[in-house]
């Protein structure tokens, strides 16, 4: 049975929004992501369609190399899969993205979050509630609260992740296959409370 590896994306873009969000958690990465590739070349979550409209999001596919993403600070977690776990989770964000028009950004769900009660829309995710989604359908972690009140820390909690990097988004590396290679300028932990 071969092994293969999906990696969990944290970033901070130092936006607005971003700066807002960190008012209320307090934590240092409030964006969630997931990739199939130690390279990062297809990331996946929802958030901002346009870089200079962060209020017309939905499900996104991440150009690591453009726009926020340039200056962000990250942490990247991989974990192990099976090569069907891995068939079923590229199936389930293929599904959602060949019907992205009907996928909107969950910011009713954000409210939920931030008073802890969770608001569960049909077709509609914010970034962390997005990956655990994703993590839970295709049964690779059984989240014990609502996944409309997952921050993107909550997702480091529920499984056994692998660190791989921590620093700027720009300077992260990676080997050739499954191997990837961190060069950070600097590690700073990330909370896990």
């Amino acid at each position: 049975m071969t092994e293969k590896k999906v990696y969990i994306l944290l970033t901070d873009t130092g936006s607005l929004f971003t700066k807002m969000i960190k008012l209320y958690t307090k934590k240092t990465y409030n964006h969630a992501s997931i990739s199939l590739d130690s390279e990062l070349a297809e990331v996946y979550s929802f958030g901002r369609k346009k870089v200079e409209n962060p209020f017309n999001g939905g499900f996104v596919k991440e150009d690591l190399k453009k726009g926020l993403f340039k200056q962000a600070d990250c942490a990247i977690y991989s974990f192990t899969v099976t090569e069907a776990q891995m068939q079923q989770i590229s199936s389930y964000i293929k599904e959602i993205e060949g019907q992205k028009e009907y996928y909107r950004y969950n910011f009713l769900g954000l409210f939920g979050f931030i008073f802890n009660k969770p608001i569960i829309r049909e077709r509609a995710f914010f970034c962390s509630q997005f990956v655990a989604a994703v993590l839970k359908e295709c049964n690779i972690i059984d989240f014990e609260k609502p996944l409309s009140l997952i921050a993107p820390n909550d997702l480091l909690k529920a499984s056994n992740f692998q660190f791989v990097y921590e620093g700027k988004l720009k300077n992260y590396h990676h080997k050739d296959g499954n191997e990837e290679l961190g060069v950070p300028l600097h590690y700073i932990p990330v909370e896990m409370s």
